[in-house]
C-alpha cells in the first residue's frame, strides 16, 4: 500500500470566536474516530483552526484499507434442505444474498452442529471513496446550537461555507459538503493576500498558508499571542492580566496575530480597578496591565488582525475606542458614591428573588437574621454581620453593576467604604459571592464567611423548598456550587457549624413561604451529596466517602476528621479482614429477627474465643471513649483495629448462631457493638 497526507479543509466566513476550539477538536475527533473505524492506518493526525477554517492533516495515510477475509454463516444444514434434499426457500434467500447458489456453499462443522457457510474476500475501499462520507458525517456532528441559512439554498451551518478541500497528496478527492464542492485551493489573510491560495499538494498546507499571513496552527498561534503579551508587559515593566477565556477568544478572532500596547488617561485610575478591566477585557478583547506591586497601570495590551504599515493609528483608534468605556465607569462610580448602599435597600422591594419567595429586600433581610446566627455560632461580631446581610445586595441597584455585573459585590465593598461603613462589613460584602468557581478563593474575614454561608442556605432552602431542586444537567440557581462553596467555606476555614441546624434557621426565616415539607432533610441529602464530588477532587477514594456518608455527619469539620480518620485506617494491613468481618456481622444481624440484649452478658459467654474478644473490646471501648468524645477518630480506629486478631479468633472458632436462643442472642449482641463503635465514625464494611 502506498501512503500520502491527506488534507482537509472547511473554509468559511468568521466562526464564533469562543466555539472555535471546541468546533475544530470536535470535528479532528469525528474523522480521527472514523479512519480508526475504517482501519486505516496513518503515522499522525493534527487539528488547526483560524476564523475563517476548519482543518484536518493525516499524515502517511494508507491509500486503502486492507482486504478481508470475511465468513458468513447460513441456516442450518437441517434447515437448508428439505426432506427430498432440495434447498429450502431460508437457505435460497442467504445464498442470493451472497451472490452465490446453495451448491457452491460450503460447510461449517461444530460440535453443536452443521451449518451453509459462505466464505470470500472483500475487498478494501480506497481513500477517494471513504473520506467524502467522513467529512460529511463530521460536519453533521459538530456542536451547532444555531445553525444559519445563507443563498437561495436550504443548507445550514454555524457560519456561509465558500471552499471545500480535499486532497490525498497532490490528487483532489472529488466530494461535496454542504453544496460546496472539494477542489485545491484555500483562503488566504482577508486583507494582506488577493485571491485564493492553490495547493499543488497536501504537504503545502501550512508552508502557503503562512506565505498568504494565516498562522493556521490554532496552538502555535495561541502560543506566540501569550509569548507576545508577556514581552509587551515585560516593556512597560508590569505584568499582563491574561485569563485562559480571553487568550481563546482572542485567538480565536485573528490568523496574523499582533501585539500592540495602548493607553488611556490616568485620571481614570480613580475609578477602582475592577470595572476598567472589565470594561477592556468583555467589551474590547484587551489585555490590561498591573505594576509589580499589583496595581493597575493606564496600560493595555491588544491583538489585531492586521499588520499595519502605520501602527500608531491602529493604536490611537483602539485608545479612542476605550475612552468613553471608561469615562462611562468613571460616571457611573461618581454617581454612585453620591447614594449610600442602606438608603438603596427599600429599592431591592422592586426586584423578585424569586416570585414564591418573595424580594431581594427580604432575601437581604433573612441573610442578615442567619448571619447574625453564624456569626454567634463562630465566635464573632452579631451585628456586624447582620449589617452586611442586610446591605448584601444593595450595590445591585447601583450604576455601575447595572452596567457591570461581573462587578457586584466588589464595588459593593467600595461603597460600603466610601459609606463609613466597618472595614468587615464592607469586605463581607465582597466575600459574600465566593467561592464563585471551582479553585476560587474564599471570603477573607468570618464575617463574609458568615455572609456567605447564609446566601447560599438561604438560595437552597428556598428553591427546593418550592420543589425546584436541580435536575440533570438543569440547575438554574447554580444550587450545586453553592452547596460546593458551602462545603468548602466551613472545611476550609475550619469553621464549627452543623449545616443542619442552618437549615433549620432557614426554613424558620422563610415562614410560610415554604411549599415542600420535606425540604429540610431534602437539602440535608443535596448538601452530603456534593462532599463525594468534593473529596473525589482530593484524589479521595469513593469506598472511603461512602463509607463516612453512610453515617451522615451534617457538620463539615467533623466530615473531614472522618475522611481522614477512613483513609488512615484503610492503609492499615488490619483493614480488610475487620472491613470483611464488619460486613459479615451486617449480614448476620440483617437475618436474625429476634430481639438483642441492650449490652453484652458476660455470665452467657461460655467459649474461651468469645470471652477473650469481649475482654479485649471492653479495654478498647474504654480507650477510645475520650477519644470519641474529642473527635479524633483517626486514633480510635486505630484502637478498634486491635480487634483484628481475637475476631479473627471468634469466627474461627466460635458458632454465632448457636442452637441456644439466649447464647445466639449474646453473641450478636457482642458483635452488634462492636460493629456500632466502628460505625460511631463511618461503615467500614464498604471499603474494598
Amino acid at each position: 500500500m502506498n501512503t500520502e497526507t491527506l488534507l482537509i479543509e472547511l473554509g468559511t466566513e468568521e466562526l464564533p470566536p469562543k466555539s472555535l476550539k471546541n468546533l475544530a477538536v470536535t470535528f479532528y475527533q469525528q474523522i480521527k474516530d472514523q479512519l480508526d473505524n475504517a482501519g486505516l492506518a496513518y503515522q499522525d493526525i493534527k487539528w488547526f483552526a483560524t476564523p475563517r477554517r476548519l482543518a484536518v492533516t493525516v499524515s502517511q495515510l494508507v491509500d486503502k484499507q486492507a482486504d478481508k477475509e470475511i465468513e458468513k454463516r447460513g441456516p442450518a444444514v437441517d434447515v437448508a434442505f428439505d426432506a427430498n434434499g432440495e434447498p429450502s426457500k431460508a437457505a435460497q434467500g442467504w445464498a442470493r444474498s451472497n451472490g452465490i447458489s446453495v451448491e457452491e456453499a460450503q460447510r461449517l462443522k461444530t460440535d453443536k452442529g452443521e451449518w451453509l457457510l459462505h466464505r470470500a474476500t472483500q475487498t478494501g475501499k480506497t481513500v477517494a471513496d471513504l473520506i467524502p462520507a467522513m467529512v460529511n458525517v463530521a460536519v453533521s456532528k459538530l456542536p451547532i446550537p444555531k445553525p444559519m441559512r445563507w443563498g437561495s439554498t436550504r443548507t445550514q451551518f454555524i457560519r456561509p461555507v465558500h471552499t471545500l478541500t480535499i486532497m490525498f497528496g497532490a490528487e483532489v478527492i472529488a466530494g461535496e459538503t454542504l453544496d460546496v464542492s472539494s477542489s485545491n485551493v484555500v483562503t488566504g489573510h482577508r486583507f494582506h493576500h488577493e485571491g485564493l491560495v492553490t495547493l499543488a499538494h497536501a504537504d503545502e498546507y501550512e508552508e502557503k498558508l503562512t506565505a498568504a499571513f494565516v498562522q493556521v496552527d490554532y496552538q502555535q498561534r495561541q502560543a506566540l499571542i501569550l509569548a507576545e503579551i508577556n514581552k509587551a508587559a515585560e516593556q512597560l515593566d508590569g505584568v499582563a492580566l491574561i485569563d485562559d477565556e480571553l487568550l481563546e477568544e482572542v485567538t480565536g478572532l485573528v490568523e496574523w496575530p499582533v501585539i500592540l500596547i495602548g493607553s488611556f488617561d490616568k485620571a481614570f485610575l480613580d475609578v477602582p480597578a475592577e470595572p476598567l478591566i472589565y470594561s477592556m477585557k468583555d467589551h474590547q478583547k484587551y489585555f490590561p496591565v498591573n505594576d509589580k506591586n499589583g496595581q493597575l497601570l493606564n496600560k493595555f495590551i491588544f491583538v489585531t488582525n492586521i499588520e499595519s504599515k502605520d501602527p500608531i493609528q491602529v493604536i490611537k483608534g483602539n485608545e479612542k475606542v476605550i475612552r468613553p468605556r471608561l469615562a462611562d465607569a468613571e460616571f457611573f462610580f461618581k454617581t454612585d458614591k453620591s447614594k449610600t448602599l442602606a438608603s438603596r435597600l427599600e429599592s431591592l422591594s422592586s426586584v423578585l428573588f424569586e416570585k414564591q419567595l418573595g424580594t431581594l429586600k427580604e432575601k437581604s433581610e433573612r441573610i442578615a437574621s442567619l448571619s447574625a446566627v453564624i456569626a454567634g455560632q463562630i465566635g464573632e461580631n452579631t451585628e456586624q454581620a447582620k449589617r452586611a446581610g442586610l446591605l448584601s445586595k444593595t450595590d445591585l441597584m447601583s450604576d455601575m453593576v447595572l452596567e457591570f455585573p461581573q462587578v457586584q459585590g466588589t464595588m459593593g465593598k467600595y461603597y460600603a467604604e466610601n459609606d463609613g461603613e466597618a472595614p468587615e462589613v464592607a469586605q463581607a460584602l465582597e466575600d459574600q459571592y465566593r467561592p464563585r468557581y471551582a479553585g476560587d478563593a474564599l471570603p477573607e474575614g468570618n464575617i463574609g464567611c458568615a455572609v456567605a454561608i447564609a446566601d447560599k442556605i438561604d438560595s437552597l432552602v428556598g428553591i427546593f423548598g418550592i420543589n425546584q431542586p436541580p435536575k440533570g444537567d438543569k440547575d438554574p440557581f447554580a444550587l450545586r456550587r453553592a452547596a460546593i462553596g458551602l462545603i468548602r467555606i466551613i472545611i476550609e476555614k475550619k469553621l464549627p457549624l452543623d449545616i443542619n441546624n442552618l437549615i433549620k434557621e432557614s426554613v424558620d426565616l422563610y415562614g410560610d413561604k415554604l411549599a415542600n415539607e420535606n425540604v429540610n432533610s431534602q437539602v440535608v441529602d443535596f448538601v452530603l451529596g456534593r462532599f463525594r464530588a468534593y473529596y473525589q477532587e482530593q484524589g479521595i477514594s469513593v469506598d472511603v466517602i461512602l463509607a463516612v456518608l453512610a453515617n451522615a455527619p451534617t457538620e463539615p469539620l467533623d466530615f473531614e476528621k472522618r475522611i481522614k480518620a477512613v483513609s488512615h485506617f484503610k492503609s492499615l494491613e488490619q483493614a480488610a479482614t475487620l472491613a470483611a468481618a464488619n460486613k459479615r456481622v451486617g449480614n448476620i444481624l440483617a437475618k436474625f429477627n429476634g430481639e438483642l440484649y441492650p449490652t453484652f452478658k458476660a455470665d452467657l459467654a461460655i467459649e474461651t474465643q468469645e470471652k477473650a474478644l469481649a475482654k479485649a473490646f471492653n479495654e478498647v471501648k474504654t480507650t477510645i471513649a475520650p477519644m470519641m468524645l474529642a473527635k479524633d477518630y483517626q486514633a480510635a480506629l486505630t484502637e478498634l483495629a486491635c480487634l483484628k486478631a481475637p475476631i479473627d479468633d471468634f469466627f474461627d472458632n466460635v458458632m454465632v448462631m448457636a442452637d441456644d436462643e439466649a447464647i445466639k442472642t449474646n453473641r450478636l449482641t457482642l458483635l452488634n457493638e462492636i460493629r456500632n463503635s466502628f460505625f460511631a465514625i463511618a461503615d467500614v464494611a464498604l471499603l474494598q
